[in-house]
């Protein structure tokens, strides 16, 4: 009898925890860095009216850029790490018909979910 209430009892306590959240952070996850990381020094050397090489020369080739033909660059910085909320910064950039950056947008954003 005492073999098949200590069988019983264990069988609940793995149910009961076997989706419990609270061991959430003993699992290892390991950071995820995705996108255009930008140093704050390199963004601050950044000024309208420089062209589009210079802008390329000092940050990089931006992520994507518009696919509608206007002259807009975007630098996105996505990090999730591990037991943390996901951030997010994107630098938007945008240039007029020849080729000078008229526009400079950065924008940190945080974002309270966890994916996945």
């Amino acid at each position: 009898m005492r073999c098949k209430t200590l069988t019983a009892a264990a069988v609940v306590l793995l149910m009961m925890t076997a989706g419990c959240s609270t061991l959430e952070r003993v699992v290892y996850r390991p950071d995820i860095n995705q996108g255009n990381y930008l140093v704050a020094n390199d963004v601050s050397k950044i000024h309208t009216g420089m062209t589009q090489q210079q802008v390329a020369y000092t940050l990089g080739t931006p992520m994507m850029r518009d696919p509608f033909g206007s002259n807009v660059w975007y630098y996105v910085f996505r990090q999730e790490p591990g037991h943390e909320p996901v951030t997010q910064q994107t630098l938007t950039l945008t240039f007029d018909g020849s080729g000078t950056l008229t526009n400079i947008d950065n924008k940190p954003t945080l974002s309270g979910k966890k994916s996945g």
